[in-house]
């Protein structure tokens, strides 16, 4: 009777553990706060995150926005010295981890904290411009991708020449208010007398700046243009754009977007590989990796695109040694 008891008792106990709720029922799933900073404006489309490269690589790698991610996007609308309030407006929100886009981006993130882990794109140079230790080990808080700009702008000068063989002087267009662009003109201005080149200086800070560079250039009638991208040209894109079809002024770019536009010719890394490769990073930061531990990435591929339509508009005849090497040719 004894031990039937005992059982009884002993399989009621069971039962009950069985039915009680587990910790882990209990606990839902933490959900992460990416927080993003960019210099520019939030894209118009309202889809737009969906299609976003950073995004789908976090989708990729099992981050859902909703389900165990929020993303606090800050969009900075081409005023710079906007982007320092909305770092610290992420920090007071105790986000997870920042991701950032260009350099004044990177830097008014460091500048708002020390301990939220940010993860960095096109910032040109990081260790150049004092965002990291170096690339192997970045120390702090700040990990990502380099993107190579500075090294690859000599690159770019070499391959402008080839597709302007004449080339003698080329006017550089670079906001010279930030730190990485410089480091990129620097470079130009270094590799150009062994190609034989003369660099004309069209230093931009501002946009009544660039009615001054245009006068400058349509006086002085250089052979080829080279523009940095950044914020700022970006922003202007269109008015240096019909200002070098005005002029038949062949013009090398760094991002395959402003030759689909229009441009002449550029070559550079992919910039939706590289938010890709981002989101691996954040997804490395959420599950526990510290950012000093993190080597930060150059590209391994870079694309070399050609605009034949824009060429015969300005008459010019596009070697075969570009044509054979260019990855995409848009006619």
């Amino acid at each position: 009777m004894r031990d039937g008891a005992l059982g009884l008792t002993l399989a009621l106990l069971l039962g009950m553990l069985s039915a009680a709720p587990t910790a882990d029922a209990q606990s839902p799933a933490k959900v992460f706060r990416i927080g993003t900073l960019a210099p520019g404006a939030r894209p118009a489309a309202p889809d737009w995150k969906q299609r976003w490269a950073f995004v789908e690589g976090l989708r990729e790698l099992g981050w859902i926005e909703g389900q165990n991610i929020v993303i606090e996007d800050r969009w900075a609308d081409g005023k710079t010295d906007r982007l320092p309030a909305l770092a610290a407006e992420l920090v007071r929100l105790k986000v997870d981890a920042i991701f950032t886009q260009s350099w004044p981006a990177a830097v008014a993130a460091k500048q708002a904290t020390t301990t939220i882990p940010i993860v960095i794109v096109g910032a040109g140079d990081p260790v150049g411009t004092g965002l990291v230790a170096s690339l192997a080990h970045p120390g702090g808080n700040i990990t990502g991708l380099g993107d190579l700009a500075t090294e690859l702008s000599a690159k770019r000068l070499e391959l402008l020449k080839e597709t302007v063989p004449k080339l003698s002087r080329v006017a550089v267009l670079w906001n010279s208010a930030d730190g990485g662009m410089t480091l990129r003109f620097r470079q130009i201005q270094a590799a150009a007398p062994t190609l034989g080149v003369t660099v004309r200086p069209l230093g931009v800070q501002e946009p009544e700046d660039f009615e001054q560079a245009f006068a400058a250039m349509t006086q002085e009638r250089p052979d080829a243009l080279f523009v940095v991208s950044d914020l700022l040209t970006g922003f202007h894109h269109k008015r240096i754009r019909d200002f070098a079809a005005q002029n038949r002024l062949p013009a090398m770019y760094e991002r395959r977007e402003r030759v689909a536009d229009g441009g002449l010719i550029s070559y550079g890394p992919s910039f939706g590989s590289m938010h890709r490769r981002a989101a691996a990073y954040v997804d490395k930061i959420l599950k526990g990796a510290k950012p000093a531990d993190l080597p930060v990435e150059q590209p391994t591929r870079f694309e070399l695109v050609v605009n034949l339509k824009t060429a015969k508009a300005f008459g010019l005849t596009i070697p075969q040694s570009i044509l054979i090497r260019a990855d995409e040719i848009l006619q």
